[in-house]
């Protein structure tokens, strides 16, 4: 399925906070660090019965209000962050999206079955023959 950012960008709030890491000053200065929050149950985007997956499979990425949330304080810049973040949750609802396809069951061929019979027929007379030749 594929999203369009703009109107997931409607339903996304973030947050930012200052980042560790490398940057010097300007790690004391600038909030580069995003938190991306969506949530899935308010979205337009996802029927109902898309959310009720989306919830299932994504039940280990909610927070306490409901919210799927996405850090990200890779880049020294804050848009760079944002894009990141949106980046991975695009990413995050497509793979919970994602319905894998059902296996259809399959028989192994006559011809198949005969040949591992033979092959196992040969390693037989193979190893009993080294048998014989043991016990003289």
């Amino acid at each position: 399925m594929n999203f369009n950012k703009t109107d997931l960008q409607k339903e996304i709030f973030y947050k930012t906070s200052r980042s560790g890491g490398k940057g010097g000053q300007n790690v004391n200065k600038v909030s580069s660090k995003v938190e991306l929050l969506f949530s899935v149950n308010t979205s337009l985007q996802f029927s109902d019965e898309e959310k009720e997956l989306l919830n299932d499979k994504l039940q280990n990425r909610l927070n306490k209000d409901g919210f799927v949330q996405v850090i990200c304080d890779e880049e020294r810049s804050q848009y760079l962050n944002k894009e990141k973040a949106l980046e991975r949750l695009i990413l995050l609802l497509t793979r919970a999206l994602h319905k894998p396809k059902a296996r259809k069951a399959t028989r192994v061929s006559k011809a198949a079955k005969a040949a591992r019979l033979e092959a196992k027929r040969i390693t037989s007379v193979k190893k009993e023959s080294r048998k014989k030749n043991f016990d003289e």
